[in-house]
C-alpha cells in the first residue's frame, strides 16, 4: 500500500517528481469553466506557454494524455488521400506510426535501431523519393533516451521541402530542452505536463501553426474532441472546446509564472547540467545506451553492462529510500534502465538516487 503521507520520489521518465508547492494549486477551489474567471487564467496561462515556447501562434491546452495529440495531428492536418512519412526510432515514435495507420492515413516509415538518431540526410533522401503531406518526428525518444537533431532537420526541411507538414513529438523535450516553434517552422508540437513540466498527469500542450489551422479546413471527417479549428474558435474566448482540467490548468498557471521569471536560457542549462552529471556517473559505472552526442538532456538511459538485476534493484532502492526509477522500456528491459533529470528534480537529488545506485551494484 502507498503511504499517501511519504509518496515515492519518482525519477522515472514520468510522471517526475512533483513538488508540494505545485501539488497544492491542483487544491484550490474550482471555477466554472465558462466564467470570465476562468477565462482570465486560461489567457494568462496560454501567453505565458506562448513565451515558453517561442510561438506568436496557437497554444492549446487539451485534458488528454499527449498521445491524443498523435490522433489530432493526422486527423486535422493529413487527408485520407494523403502519404505520412513516419519516422520511427523508438517505442513511441513507432506507436506514432500504428496511430496514423489507425487513422486511416497512408502511411510510409523510416526506420532505425532503437538508440540511433534519425538523421537529416535519412529523411532527405526519404522525402526525395515521393509527395509527402506531413512528416512524424519524435524530438525525444523516452524509451531510448535519445534526443534526435531536430534543429538540423528542420533547417533541412524549410530549404527542401517547405511545403511538407512537420508533427514534432516534444513529449519528454518541451521546456527541458530548447524549442523555438516558429523559427524551427514546425506545425504541430506537443508534450504532456507529467515530464519537464513537472505537474501530475492530465493536461498536453500543443503548439500548433496557423498553416495547420489552414490544412484542416480541407480536411473532413476530424472528429469531434480533438478538432482543430473548434479548439481554435474555443480560444478566441481563452477557453477549451470541451470541460478542462482545471486543477491541473491552476497549477500548469504556476509552473509557468516560475519558468518565466526563471528564463528558458536557465532552465535549458539547469537541465543540461544534470544530464552532464547523470551521463558522466553512467559512463564511469555503466555506460550509455546511445550515441553521446545524441543523449538527452531529460532522461538517460543506461546501457547495463554490468548485468545487474535492473527490477531487484530498483525495488531494493525503493523500499530502503522510498525512491524509484526506471527500468528500460518494452525489448530494452533489462538491458537498459533510465532515470529522470527534468521538472523541478535537482543536482542533490540525483546524488543520493545515485549514491543509492551505486551502494546496490558496487
Amino acid at each position: 500500500m502507498v503511504d499517501w503521507k511519504n509518496p515515492p520520489r519518482l525519477f522515472i521518465p514520468g510522471p517526475v517528481l512533483v513538488k508540494d508547492d505545485v501539488l497544492q494549486q491542483l487544491a484550490r477551489p474550482t471555477l466554472g469553466h465558462r466564467g470570465k474567471e476562468y477565462a482570465q487564467i486560461h489567457g494568462e496561462t496560454v501567453d505565458m506557454l506562448k513565451k515558453l515556447l517561442f510561438t506568436e501562434q496557437n497554444v492549446f491546452i487539451s485534458t488528454s494524455s499527449a498521445s491524443g495529440i498523435w490522433e489530432a495531428a493526422i486527423r486535422n492536418c493529413v487527408a485520407p488521400d494523403e502519404t505520412v512519412l513516419c519516422t520511427m526510432c523508438g517505442a513511441f515514435s513507432d506507436k506514432w506510426s500504428s496511430v496514423a495507420k489507425s487513422c486511416g492515413r497512408e502511411v510510409e516509415e523510416l526506420k532505425v535501431e532503437w538508440g540511433t538518431a534519425t538523421t537529416p540526410e535519412l529523411i532527405d533522401e526519404k522525402l526525395a523519393s515521393g509527395n509527402y503531406a506531413a512528416i512524424t518526428l519524435v524530438y525525444n525518444e523516452t524509451s531510448t533516451g535519445l534526443t534526435n537533431p531536430v534543429c538540423d532537420i528542420s533547417k533541412m526541411m524549410k530549404e527542401k521541402y517547405p511545403d511538407v507538414l512537420v508533427f514534432v513529438d516534444a513529449v519528454s523535450a518541451m521546456i527541458g530542452l530548447p524549442m523555438h516553434f516558429d523559427e524551427l517552422g514546425w506545425d504541430v508540437a506537443f508534450a504532456s505536463v507529467q515530464k519537464a513540466f513537472a505537474i501530475p498527469p492530465g493536461l498536453t500542450v500543443a503548439a500548433v501553426s496557423n498553416r495547420a489551422l489552414e490544412k484542416a479546413k480541407t480536411v473532413p471527417d476530424r472528429g469531434y474532441y480533438f478538432d482543430f479549428l473548434a479548439w481554435a474558435k474555443s480560444a478566441e474566448k481563452n477557453q477549451t472546446l470541451v470541460t478542462p482540467n482545471i486543477p491541473h490548468i491552476m497549477a500548469l498557471n504556476y509552473q509557468c509564472h516560475k519558468l518565466v521569471k526563471e528564463g528558458m536560457e536557465n532552465v535549458w542549462k539547469r537541465h543540461k547540467e544534470m544530464a552532464d552529471f547523470v551521463r558522466a556517473w553512467a559512463k564511469e559505472k555503466f555506460d550509455l545506451f546511445c550515441e553521446e552526442k545524441y543523449a538527452s538532456n531529460t532522461l538517460t538511459a543506461v546501457k547495463n553492462t554490468k548485468g545487474i538485476n535492473v527490477a531487484k534493484t530498483i525495488k531494493a532502492v525503493q523500499e530502503k529510500h522510498n525512491t524509484v526509477f526506471g527500468n528500460g522500456y518494452g525489448k530494452l528491459k533489462e538491458q537498459t534502465f533510465r532515470i529522470a533529470h527534468m521538472g523541478d528534480i535537482n543536482l542533490d537529488d540525483l546524488a543520493e538516487l545515485l549514491a543509492w545506485i551505486d551502494e546496490e551494484t558496487g
